[in-house]
């Protein structure tokens, strides 16, 4: 099996990541439409409980399969870095029985505890897709671990190309049964998705599991593992992981209990399935840019891994500095845009309310963005508990700041947008910390930021002039809708080629950075733009 570099990793991960979020965005509105504000409350509540429970399930074994298996190949140590594999492939899977089974029999409590009793169905339909996904996590975990990002890529693919179109299907078929049934309904395709790509990514491993060892491998002394040695390496690697990433996903289970509560105590009970629906959309949208920067992050955890498996600091300082100036590069244009266009973005997808929570909140992409490298740097270098803490750091300031603010009638669910906020600040400036002291790698968060915040900044002055213009011009001819379509377009397209000549002409952006692209994109800029790279 070939093994790709950290570029060619995210650069595999991040198309194939586009073109899920794609289709996740062009069918929201539709579901939307489908089940109705109301419906996709519910729809949103069950699928929030099924995501924690699948990040406890699946968020520990499979980072550890690719650290240990990075680490092992590392040292050329093959034979245990299979059977950590198979071995944590078994508790895996074992696990997302149990977790299943347990979802399924609970639904009814979970629902109520979280403030989302109409919601228990959909649990119910949402817990097999816990089991399924157990399956296809532990076999990311192997390619990760094997730096060959294609097979994940392409699972991703068809998991949401099935999740679109049987989450619509199904939806539609039983909304005619209530709004309950509806949300269901709606959870369907998630299962169908899961197992689909799960069969595709074992049919892909049993092709290519062999490996090609180096010339006189046999004649080296390699340290061997016991079973029982592999387990205790795969649980430390794990569990604290399980639990830093859990306490970062609480964040939205968090607000379906915290927000919910404060907002019938502000008085909101009649319309709080609806604004905790504007909430759920407004995730679900900066979670686009927020799914590159997850591309990123998988590909750098081998590298890190490896590199300092070997001590070698000098590869770790590399690639912790180039992985910072890429989530900037991604992060920060993507936060300025969706602020800049909000309303527009509401009206192009039929999103309808809510556009406010984007336009003061969408600097969490950025916040979250750097959390996110930064929790992979540190898992790299093996500080798991130090990022524990600091999550647990972050997801209490959230609780604290939604109690306050959203309690408030005047701001209500704009309170949870500030509790974002909060909850990324707090962690991200102790891991800055802990990350300079403990590697003593020069790292600036401003160097790597300044050129992508000027670019930026000068992007979305263009964005906003060219939306006024052409939505003008157009709304002479086309109102509406329409006139809001092309508009929102044209000023998309204008903006990320003002932000990519912005960063050409400050150096923001280098040949090297070109690898990043997939060359049918590269192929659709202009020559002149792309002969002034240096």
């Amino acid at each position: 099996m070939k093994k790709q570099s950290t570029t060619k990793s995210f650069a595999v991960l991040s198309a194939a990541q586009i073109i899920s979020k794609v289709l996740s965005v062009v069918y929201l509105p539709f579901l939307i439409n489908i089940l109705g504000d109301k419906g996709y409350g519910m729809y949103a509540a069950a699928y929030i409980v099924y995501a924690f429970i699948y990040v406890v399930t699946n968020s520990g074994i499979p980072v550890a399969i690719s650290k240990i298996m990075s680490e092992l190949f590392a040292l050329e140590n093959f034979k245990d870095a299979i059977k950590s594999f198979k071995i944590a492939r078994t508790m895996l899977i074992s696990l997302g029985i149990i977790m299943s089974v347990l979802m399924f029999f609970l639904a009814a409590p979970l629902a109520t505890v979280t403030k989302s009793k109409s919601s228990a169905l959909a649990i119910k339909a949402l817990a097999p897709t816990v089991f399924f996904t157990s399956i296809l996590t532990a076999y990311r975990g192997y390619f990760q671990g094997r730096s060959n990002m294609t097979p994940t890529a392409i699972s991703q693919v068809i998991e949401q190309i099935i999740n679109t179109v049987f989450s619509l299907v199904f939806a539609a078929i039983l909304m005619k049964k209530g709004p309950e049934m509806g949300a269901a309904g709606g959870t369907i395709g998630t299962s169908l998705g899961a197992f689909v790509a799960s069969v595709y990514l074992v049919m892909v491993y049993n092709r290519n599991n062999h490996i090609r060892v180096p010339k006189g491998y046999n004649g080296k002394e390699i340290k061997r593992y016991s079973n029982k040695r592999l387990i205790n390496k795969i649980l430390n690697y794990s569990i604290p992981m399980t639990v830093c990433i859990g306490l970062q996903n609480a964040g939205a289970l968090v607000d379906l209990w915290n927000v919910k509560s404060r907002l019938i105590s502000a008085g909101f009970l009649s319309v709080t399935e609806e604004l905790f629906g504007w909430l759920s959309k407004y995730n679900s949208l900066i979670n686009v840019p927020i799914a590159i920067i997850s591309c990123l992050a998988a590909a750098l955890l081998p590298a890190i891994s490896g590199a300092a498996a070997l001590n070698d600091k000098k590869e770790v300082g590399k690639n912790i500095n180039y992985a910072f100036r890429l989530c900037f590069l991604i992060s920060i244009p993507a936060a300025f845009g969706l602020a800049v266009l909000s309303k527009p973005i509401y009206e192009l997808l039929h999103v309808r309310g809510g556009y406010m929570l984007m336009l003061l909140g969408s600097s969490v992409v950025v916040l979250m963005s750097v959390v996110q490298i930064q929790t992979t740097i540190l898992q790299g270098i093996g500080k798991l508990y130090v990022v524990t803490l600091y999550a647990i750091l972050g997801l209490l300031g959230k609780i604290i700041t939604n109690y306050i603010f959203v309690g408030i009638p005047k701001i209500n669910i704009l309170g949870a947008v500030a509790g974002n906020i909060v909850c990324f600040l707090i962690p991200l400036f102790l891991n800055y910390i802990t990350i300079n002291k403990v590697l003593k790698v020069k790292i600036s968060l401003y160097k790597n930021m300044k050129k992508p915040l000027i670019s930026s900044v000068i992007m979305s002055i263009a964005v906003l002039v060219v939306y006024l213009t052409v939505n003008g011009v157009i709304s002479l001819v086309f109102k509406g809708y329409l006139g809001n379509a092309i508009a929102t377009l044209v000023s998309i397209g204008v903006g990320a080629l003002v932000y990519l000549y912005s960063l050409i002409v400050f150096r923001g952006i280098t040949k090297a950075d070109l690898d990043t692209i997939p060359r049918k994109l590269i192929r659709l800029l202009p020559r002149k733009m792309i002969n002034l790279i240096k």
